[in-house]
């Protein structure tokens, strides 16, 4: 029987706009320090829209599903155009929805992005019905999961922990990929990794929750609140330990970038779907950073996301056995 995996969190419609003179960073200076002018009152011709869906937890389980694993989404959208685009994108893919919850009071999160020429991007986005969430819409009961894919929940706390009791007490294991709203409450966030089996962050963010002098230290730190730590590092890619072995690995290869939106919840997801059926945290990790390099090539965060039996190739990789320290 295929592994089920229920994916909580954000849902979002995005729209792309793209090709246009408008959006060309105005400085050539490094990438973290581009910026997009667009001048008050002015109008910008486009030259190119495209619609697609989001959200972490919409994105993780496109990823499960195409793996041919039972893929479950459980979040809350609004009684609108943006929420029926969302569920519609789900069915297409084979997405359970039964668990979907609605809102009266907000509209289904919606995103407009402008996509600069080097696939960066701005993001205007209402992230609406995306960041109230109820506790009371997150019933684990009926529900006979094998993994929980837990993406940001916009700090929603209250939410968290009751989601993470429930899987605990029914043996149900969970990844977890903190946002900023999680992470902007660091011991609260602590307190909830009791319960976690896989804890997916970038360097940045694990820096904000344990300390060490560098990324290696990062991973071994995290191993003390989870049996799982992955800790991304941009262009220089992951390293990972599952507590008996630790791996560095690099970028799976350099692509043509045309859209990063997507790419964390591509290698998240990418890496559950396969360590969730007992691979190996190399080929977990190989397959992780396959998904994300495919999903930045398209634009859109689903159009990349990788079909069951897609060709790999070797990448960079370097695995060592974790020596304890005392």
């Amino acid at each position: 029987m295929a592994v089920r995996i229920v994916s909580i969190g954000a849902a979002v419609q995005d729209v792309f706009l793209s090709h246009s003179d408008e959006f060309k960073p105005v400085t050539d200076k490094a990438a973290h320090e581009l910026f997009m002018r667009l001048e008050l009152g002015a109008k910008a011709d486009v030259n190119n829209i495209d619609f697609s869906t989001g959200g972490g937890a919409t994105n993780a389980s496109v990823t499960f599903a195409r793996q041919g694993l039972s893929a479950i989404f459980m979040g809350t959208i609004g009684h609108d155009p943006a929420g029926q685009a969302v569920l519609d994108d789900l069915d297409r893919e084979g997405v359970d929805t039964r668990y979907v919850s609605y809102t009266e009071k907000y509209n289904t999160g919606y995103s407009v992005l402008l996509l600069a020429p080097n696939g960066e991007r701005t993001i205007l986005t209402y992230r609406g019905a995306s960041t109230h969430y109820d506790a009371k819409n997150f019933d684990l009961s009926q529900t006979d999961a094998d993994w929980l894919y837990v993406s940001s929940m916009a700090g929603s706390m209250d939410a968290l922990d009751k989601i993470f009791a429930q899987a605990k007490r029914r043996g149900i294991k969970v990844f977890f990929n903190p946002g900023k709203g999680e992470l902007a409450k660091p011991q609260k966030l602590k307190a909830l990794l009791e319960d976690v089996d896989v804890l997916s962050v970038n360097r940045e963010e694990m820096a904000r929750i344990v300390e060490g002098e560098d990324i290696e230290e990062l991973v071994r730190h995290g191993l003390h609140h989870v049996p799982v730590v992955i800790v991304s590092d941009g262009p220089n890619g992951v390293v990972a330990s599952d507590g008996k072995t630790i791996v560095r690995a690099g970028m799976y290869e350099d692509v043509p970038v045309k859209d990063r939106t997507g790419a964390g919840d591509a290698f998240g997801s990418g890496f559950l779907s396969q360590w969730a059926q007992g691979r190996s945290l190399k080929d977990s990790i190989l397959f992780g950073s396959a998904n994300s390099t495919s999903v930045v090539t398209k634009i859109g965060a689903k159009a990349g996301i990788l079909q069951k039996g897609a060709h790999l190739h070797e990448m960079p990789l370097h695995e060592k056995e974790l020596l304890r320290v005392q």
